[in-house]
């Protein structure tokens, strides 16, 4: 039936939107009231009295263990594992786990062995100690310090060994989802007690949450664990931001509430007319997702209009779909703001229909529709699968729900991929939001956002992305660069005489690859061609680049250096096969962002560049050179010339190599560069035709690249030469431009220009 007491429904509205701050309450106060005998209820709903009995043994082996040990809090030690067990409990999860849960601690912190364990609970439960043990071992390096650059040696060795038990975490799931799901439980309390801690700590704790932990909570499909994660980081990160949006919902909680009612009201009595039984209410809006929606949309809060959400939970399919058209003829639906994932699921199987009305007194009113089944999905994911009899996973959707898991740990194996790159696989590929894609027969396959036809390929098979010649979506044909859409179906055009992929394909500048798995598989087969056609292939492209970029003057011996290769061979072998980029290249030339500049650096006027460095001297005027414009990464020399103080060239510019008074050169280098745009001349050779030059400036301004001033020139034999000044932040940006003026139809050549600026046409 349809629960229609005003009682009753104001106590689903109570639980649902605008109640987050008091679920957090309430969740941190079980936190402080935790005992055995909350445990063995929560247990009892789902677990034989026999099974009760291994819970209640490993309590007591856990209190006695951690008997005299206090938390940080002050709290007695035993209320983190009684915690972490009562989680795993609310997950419906088996006797071996929730005993896990309680002794995860012991061999860690009271020094007994697991041996003990073994003997007193068996394998099954030791094994998953033991697997969290070794996960806790982790400790995680923020993104932004992930590149030591040879500065800092120790940095790097940290980023090498937590991406290594990174790695053996995904391991350690494919082996036995329970390991991290017990691993989660332990951090979802952990950060219900952070406040304890220093604020360094903290945040440190808070970001690894946000970075890993949240992310794999929503790859799982546990909503529960995930927005408590979520929200909870997020308290830390920004607490600010965090108070603000919490103190307006609780403002604005009795009128949203009241709202809710109304609509709850209206939707009773609709489905009790058409004999449907459901059960109403109102829908929590976690906090940190309605900070990510004001992110998006660039406004406040008090310009988010559809907090009000509603969740409708029927018996069968077809329900679902009868209450939609029903919500549908009561209020007009908001245009693009529908999702069918009952027809079409995420990869964590999560099922429901989403819709967006406007609902009484024409304001924003989000609706889920979903049956008991889907809803204890959605709220539970991986975990309301869980089956274990004799050693099998028995349940199917369960395997399905760990399918890309799996497939991700074989790719790992058969690449034999680094801990690193396996890490970033997951950033790239498994916690990016997610686009899901069609097979021309109606598989479902899903992607990371921003993923390309090629990505496609590579997932349906390495051959089928080796030999793709094109595509075609939803029966059009579309660039290799296309970024697919949800619901696009795909096929792949190959040709059984090409000779395997193109290096452009690797080449982030030209977006023809967004996943770790297709770029390491393209890598792959670059590896197996001859060693000396890499390093021929690699030097033909570094110096193309270096020519490309003015820099020509470089020797490749320093650029081998920049990247630690003690031999140039090595390092041209890998430019050939992949592993190193172009781009990389330019971005090693720029200088740091993070370089200081030292006292004898001038107080420059706003006409002059910012962030050179004159060596010996002080309070210099400086200028750029206009017969070469440097531009932050190219080697420069100064030149004093007479009451002009400094003028800054490329150090290979012909105006000073032959210079009669060298005495006149000072040494100078770019320090910390603001940012800052800087004039650079190019030239674009190509066959004439309609359109080439909008075609050139599209792609400058989809850079976000402004043009100053253009030239164009057309010859006798149908070519034409354009001669264009951009204003540049820095080489690498200026690599990127190039590399993506080279992909236009026609384009046979693209370089920087020595020369003077460009002429207005």
């Amino acid at each position: 039936m349809v629960e229609s007491s005003w009682k009753g429904r104001n106590r689903l509205v109570c639980r649902g939107i605008g109640a987050v701050i008091y679920l957090a309450f309430k969740m941190e106060q079980q936190v402080a009231n935790a005992d055995l005998d909350s445990l063995l209820e929560i247990a009892a709903k789902h677990l034989p009295p026999q099974d009760l009995e291994l819970i209640r043994k490993a309590y007591d082996v856990a209190e006695e263990a951690h008997r005299g040990q206090l938390r940080v809090s002050g709290d007695p030690y035993i209320q983190h594992p009684l915690a972490t067990a009562i989680t795993l409990a609310g997950l419906r999860l088996d006797a071996a786990a929730i005993a896990a849960g309680l002794l995860h601690d012991v061999p860690e912190d009271t020094g007994r062995p697991l041996a003990m364990i073994e003997e007193q609970f068996g394998p099954e439960v030791a094994k998953l100690v033991d697997g969290v043990t070794k996960l806790s071992r982790v400790r995680w390096v923020p993104r932004d310090q992930t590149d030591g650059g040879g500065k800092d040696k120790r940095r790097e060795e940290e980023q090498a060994y937590w991406a290594e038990n990174v790695r053996k975490m995904f391991l350690a799931m494919a082996d036995d989802i329970r390991v991290v799901l017990i691993k989660l439980a332990d951090r979802l309390h952990n950060m219900k007690t952070l406040g304890f801690l220093p604020e360094e700590k903290r945040r440190r704790i808070a970001q690894e949450t946000m970075e890993i932990y949240a992310p794999l909570a929503n790859r799982l499909g546990i909503w529960q664990l995930k927005w408590q994660l979520e929200d909870l980081a997020f308290r830390y990160l920004d607490p600010v931001k965090y108070k603000e949006i919490a103190a307006s919902l609780k403002s604005r909680r009795a009128a949203r509430e009241r709202y809710i009612s109304r609509a709850i009201g209206i939707l009773e009595e609709e489905l009790k007319k058409a004999g449907i039984s459901a059960e109403i209410s109102g829908r929590p809006k976690h906090i940190y997702s309605i900070y990510r929606k004001m992110e998006r949309r660039g406004t406040d809060i008090s310009h988010i209009y559809d907090l009000q959400a509603v969740r409708i939970i029927v018996d069968e399919v077809r329900d679902c779909y009868t209450v939609l058209g029903i919500v549908h003829s009561l209020w007009h639906p908001l245009p693009g703001q529908f999702d069918d994932y009952i027809a079409s699921p995420k990869e964590s199987m999560y099922q429901s229909l989403h819709t967006t009305v406007l609902g009484p007194d024409a304001k924003p009113l989000e609706i889920q529709i979903r049956t008991r089944e889907m809803h204890q999905l959605a709220e539970y994911g991986v975990a309301a699968h869980w089956r274990y009899k004799e050693g099998i996973k028995s349940d199917a959707k369960f395997d399905a729900k760990v399918a890309w898991l799996r497939q991700l740990m074989e790719w790992q194996q058969d690449l034999m991929i680094g801990a690193q790159e396996f890490v970033d696989s997951l950033r790239t590929d498994i916690f990016q939001d997610q686009v899901y894609v069609f097979t021309p027969k109606g598989s479902i396959k899903d992607l990371p956002a921003g993923a390309t036809p090629l990505d496609f390929a590579y997932r349906i098979h390495t051959d089928v992305g080796h030999r793709c010649v094109g595509a075609k979506v939803n029966g059009r044909l579309v660039p290799l660069d296309y970024q697919l859409k949800n619901g696009d179906i795909v096929e792949i055009l190959t040709s059984k005489t090409s000779r395997g992929p193109s290096r452009d394909w690797l080449n982030p500048n030209l977006n023809y690859i967004k996943t770790a798995h297709a770029r390491d598989k393209i890598r792959q087969w670059f590896k197996r061609q001859q060693r000396e056609d890499n390093i021929a292939r690699g030097r033909e492209m570094l110096e193309k680049e270096l020519k490309r970029l003015g820099l020509d003057q470089t020797k490749l011996e320093d650029v081998a250096a920049a990247f630690k290769y003690d031999k140039l061979d090595d390092f041209l072998a890998a430019v050939g096969y992949g592993d190193i980029n172009t781009h990389q290249v330019a971005q090693k030339l720029a200088p740091p962002p993070e370089e200081q500049l030292p006292p004898t650096v001038a107080a420059l006027p706003t006409a002059t560049p910012r962030g050179i460095q004159v060596q010996g001297v002080g309070d210099l005027l400086t200028r750029l050179a206009r017969c070469c414009n440097p531009v932050p990464g190219d080697p420069i020399v100064g030149y004093i010339t007479r009451g002009k103080g400094v003028t800054v060239h490329r150090a290979d510019c012909p105006s000073i190599k032959n210079e009669d008074e060298p005495e006149r050169l000072v040494h100078v280098e770019w320090g910390r560069v603001e940012q800052q745009t800087f004039p650079v001349v190019i030239r674009v050779e190509a066959w004439d035709r309609e359109g080439l030059v909008r075609d050139v400036a599209a792609v400058v301004a989809d850079e976000r690249v402004n043009i100053s001033a253009a030239n164009v020139t057309v010859h006798k034999d149908r070519t034409s030469t354009l001669i264009m000044t951009l204003e540049i932040v820095s080489i690498d940006r200026l690599a990127r431009v190039l590399a993506r003026i080279e992909g236009i139809k026609d384009v046979f050549s693209v370089t920087r220009d020595g020369g003077g600026q460009a002429k207005a046409v």
